[in-house]
């Protein structure tokens, strides 16, 4: 049953306090003007939260600073279990190895649920260039895309973007190849991915529209690498079904140039993807139980699986590590927080947050929405947080300031407006769950995404360490707040920018 919503009286004392006696240091003492002093062990502030509180606050901060662990945990997930595309053997060999590494670093319980969805499968993929100019191209099946049934082979007819795709004359892509060659930009939170997806997901069913019999598009990515990122793309209802694929953006660059002579171009791709059929696999659970609320909870996590081209370093192993490394801190303080703080693995948030959507359609069904405090994910990549934001009730915002306070001396400044919900807790979101966003650095998240290059390598541990930090401290204080954070609209900002869905 869900809780009662709530703001409790900001005079409020704590039952008991996590650290007695922990020195608070001077920059730690710097609060908002809308705080109201205390002393440990007595009054609580306007963010509901006493000096013990702040001060364990600050040592979990800095006990991460020093050095998490987090990245022992990436490290062992992409080595132990390497790529991981969801409803595979790796996706059952990750759910084990999660379920062991909730156990060994210590959380109170640890607990399955299963998500089901179908299964795609990549399979062989080909293209060349054929004719005057034969060659061979760089590319990659888009998840979801069907085969080609063979070798397929083509003219090549080239948009600079969706927009003039969907502009083309009815039947004028008749038996040809639709080549939308868009470049993402680069920006520090990504936005310049939300466009660029676009074509990805939509370009199939706006290229079959017009009689096209397969879509080749530029990488949706930042680099000049000659790997090509994949992702999800979806085919609309009623429209023929045709392959989709994405080339490499030096691949891409190549195309355009043998386009721009004049000339016709031919290409003959020959892709073997596949869908398989239904596949269960499981969101995997740690909790650190709460010591006075046990029901209510605040939730943080990443997403188990990737894609296979790489070892999904960047993409989620490090949120996953980063959120495992952040529960086991607070589970080693003196006293668990007043709440349970629940660190959660998505299952496939690749093909679709189904794991996402499976844990708020879990919740909603035992009208359990109402015991979320806060939810947030760490799903972009290993970059350093530079801000904190939140979709709150107002009479969380002092709570928020608070966290800021407490983060600023690693480089967060508290926002209080913009951002939106992680992928995976999005629905829930959606459902009303208030909910948090620690903005990352992601100038160069779009260099690796969802290729051959996501990597451990592409991992600082030391950046890692600065996000365990802020997560830790973050639903550390939601959880030990007196502050009932409330609900939501229900119909919430978008997921966090970029639209980083998968």
């Amino acid at each position: 049953m869900s809780r009662t919503f709530r703001r409790l009286p900001l005079a409020l004392a704590f039952a008991a306090v996590l650290a007695a006696g922990l020195p608070v240091a001077a920059s730690d003492a710097v609060a908002p003007a809308s705080a109201v002093n205390a002393t440990a062990g007595s009054a609580v502030d306007a963010a509901g939260l006493d000096a013990a509180a702040l001060a364990a606050a600050a040592q979990l901060r800095d006990t991460a600073m020093a050095g998490s662990g987090a990245f022992a945990v990436v490290e062992s997930l992409t080595t132990e279990v390497g790529p991981r595309l969801a409803g595979t053997e790796a996706d059952a060999r990750a759910v084990a190895w999660a379920e062991a590494k909730f156990r060994e670093l210590g959380f109170d319980e640890v607990y399955l649920e299963p998500v089901t969805f179908n299964v795609w499968w990549r399979g062989h993929e080909r293209a060349a260039v054929v004719g005057a100019f034969a060659q061979p191209l760089v590319l990659t099946a888009l998840g979801g895309s069907i085969g080609t049934d063979g070798p397929l082979q083509a003219e090549v007819v080239a948009f600079p973007s969706l927009e003039a795709l969907q502009a083309a004359p009815e039947g004028s892509l008749a038996g040809k190849i639709a080549f939308v060659n868009y470049r993402m930009e680069r920006f520090r939170d990504g936005h310049g991915y939300s466009p660029a997806s676009r074509i990805r997901g939509a370009g199939a069913s706006e290229a079959a529209k017009k009689g096209a019999v397969a879509l080749l598009i530029r990488s949706v990515g930042t680099d000049r690498d000659r790997l090509p990122h994949t992702g999800v793309m979806r085919y609309a209802d009623g429209v023929a079904r045709i392959p989709a694929a994405a080339l490499s953006n030096p691949d891409a660059d190549q195309l355009q140039r043998l386009v721009d002579r004049g000339a016709p171009v031919r290409v003959e791709l020959d892709i073997a993807a596949e869908t398989r059929g239904e596949y269960t696999s499981h969101n995997v659970i740690g909790e650190i139980r709460g010591r006075e609320l046990p029901d209510e909870v605040v939730v943080i996590g990443g997403h188990l699986d990737s894609w296979d081209l790489g070892t999904g370093a960047i993409d989620d192993a490090s949120g996953v590590g980063i959120t495992m490394a952040a529960g086991r801190l607070i589970g080693q303080l003196p006293q668990r927080p007043r709440r349970t703080v629940r660190v959660i693995a998505f299952a496939n948030e690749e093909s679709g947050l189904f794991g996402g959507k499976a844990y708020a359609a879990a919740r909603a069904a035992e009208d359990r929405i109402g015991d979320h405090q806060l939810v947030a994910e760490s799903d972009f990549g290993a970059g350093r947080v530079y801000a904190l934001r939140g979709g709150t009730e107002p009479a969380a915002r002092p709570v928020l300031e608070r966290i800021g306070a407490v983060l600023a001396p690693i480089g967060v400044a508290y926002e209080s407006e913009g951002g939106g919900p992680g992928p995976d807790v999005s629905p829930i979101a959606a459902l009303g769950a208030p909910w948090g966003q620690l903005a990352q650095d992601g100038t160069d998240y779009f260099d690796w995404h969802h290729t051959a290059n996501d990597t451990l390598d592409k991992v600082e541990p030391a950046a890692l360490d600065q996000q365990v930090a802020a997560y830790a401290v973050m639903a550390f204080l939601a959880a030990e707040t007196t502050v009932d954070f409330g609900t939501i609209p229900v119909t919430p900002p978008a997921p966090s920018a970029p639209v980083k869905a998968n």
